[in-house]
């Protein structure tokens, strides 16, 4: 997936959407604040073990994974704030971007509280590094390939915290 061709082409971003809602992996659901706060809580606890695992360098396949769950916990939570929910991952990043995505002038007056580019493009690479992470027995990430994306998904974390507010 070319994540550019659904930020350039919004009949194929609909169309995808679309699939996805026939498709029941995207459901309409009933406003429930407690579901959002479930999702962040979890995203914190999983953010959590992240930390109380973060020195054991022998494991960092584990905490790309970790971390991949909080973004995608986080997402979760947004979508939940548009009463909807996924069984879907790549449906999920499409709703984020067709929901939270803005124009380069809203841009400019709420910078931190939109879901970006660069935000998607941190979900597809962590999804994918996750996916390496998990089955891949050739895959090792480095200490700073590591911090680079806690810096992400942390900041991530708060802008979700944000919006959904």
């Amino acid at each position: 997936m070319n994540i550019n061709d659904y930020f350039n082409d919004g009949n194929l971003l609909d169309k995808q959407i679309e699939f996805y809602i026939k498709k029941n992996q995207l459901i309409k659901i009933s406003e429930n604040p407690e579901l959002i706060r479930s999702y962040l809580d979890k995203a914190k606890h999983n953010l959590d073990f992240f930390t109380l695992n973060k020195n054991q360098g022998d494991y960092n396949d584990w905490l790309i994974v970790i971390l991949y769950y909080v973004l995608y916990i986080c997402a979760l939570a947004l979508l939940a704030k548009k009463n909807f929910m996924s069984k879907n991952h790549t449906a999920t990043l499409l709703f984020l971007i067709k929901e939270y995505s803005i124009d380069i002038d809203e841009a400019k007056l709420i910078n931190e509280l939109s879901v970006s580019k660069d935000d998607a493009e941190l979900y597809t690479n962590l999804k994918f590094d996750r996916h390496n992470a998990s089955y891949s027995t050739k895959i090792l990430f480095s200490d700073e390939k590591i911090e680079e994306y806690r810096f992400k998904v942390v900041e991530f974390m708060q802008k979700t915290i944000d919006l959904v507010k």
